[in-house]
């Protein structure tokens, strides 16, 4: 048995002149003399417990360590957009600009290319993250973000793809549990690697629609001009909390209704 260190172990063979010489008062009994000269070797121990502690601790055993619960699963937050100086600051790149956001703002690099993705692992509170950027293009994003939620078996709940949308207003964001593609090709592509599944998080980032005749895809594929990059600013700050909020406590019914 392990004893404290308030517990000094003291051979009787050299009880008398170790321990008689320094305590003159203390008094060795006739029981005591006798094992003394029956087992020189034998130790005895003085402790500052109680004899009836002492007694229950001879038969007290070690706690037998905890099992320890597995490793928790990351969340991994998908930013969709196009790779390539081309594409920097274009609407169809809004995806890419929150993930950025986000990993400024929580401190997470996003330093590796894996699973055809710019990659970034860290955490958001106290839960870990995996933040991607595919680099597959839009139209095959699915190719990167299943590829990931296969290789590390992330529940699609715990996958958050973040993709602009023309059918909300400039800068609006929406939050929602699940839902369909809407005609967004990198969302089609996503549910396509999910075997259809839909049931997967999503933060709609609004761009609104062209004005006028011009054509959608050059519309999407359109920078942002200054006072827009200003406004968005802004939207990334309330998409941050958004998703803290996602994450830390889960997705409450005031965010699926949309907010600025």
């Amino acid at each position: 048995m392990k004893l404290s260190s308030s517990i000094f172990t003291f051979r009787f063979l050299n009880f008398n002149s170790l321990f008689i010489k320094s305590h003159p008062s203390f008094k060795i009994s006739a029981a005591t003399k006798r094992t003394m000269t029956q087992f020189p070797n034998f130790s005895t121990k003085i402790s500052n417990s109680s004899p009836a502690n002492t007694a229950e601790d001879s038969q007290v055993s070690p706690p037998e360590p905890r099992p320890q619960s597995p490793p928790r699963k990351p969340w991994v937050i998908v930013g969709l957009g196009n790779p390539g100086k081309k594409f920097n600051g274009t609407r169809h790149n809004v995806g890419f600009m929150m993930v950025d956001a986000i990993a400024e703002a929580e401190g997470i690099s996003i330093n590796t290319v894996n699973f055809k993705a710019q990659i970034g692992k860290g955490f958001i509170g106290n839960v870990p993250v995996m933040l991607a950027k595919p680099q597959t293009f839009m139209n095959s994003s699915g190719e990167s973000v299943g590829a990931i939620v296969s290789y590390y078996k992330i529940p699609l709940k715990q996958v958050l793809v973040i993709f602009d949308d023309l059918d909300l207003p400039f800068a609006k964001l929406r939050l929602l549990p699940k839902g369909g593609h809407g005609g967004h090709n990198g969302m089609r592509s996503i549910i396509d690697s999910f075997e259809g599944s839909r049931n997967f998080p999503r933060l709609r980032i609004g761009i609104g629609r062209p004005q006028g005749r011009m054509d959608t895809i050059n519309f999407v594929l359109r920078a942002f001009n200054k006072q827009e990059r200003e406004e968005l600013e802004f939207t990334f700050h309330n998409g941050i909390a958004a998703v803290r909020i996602l994450l830390l406590e889960g997705c409450p019914d005031s965010l699926t209704r949309g907010f600025r």
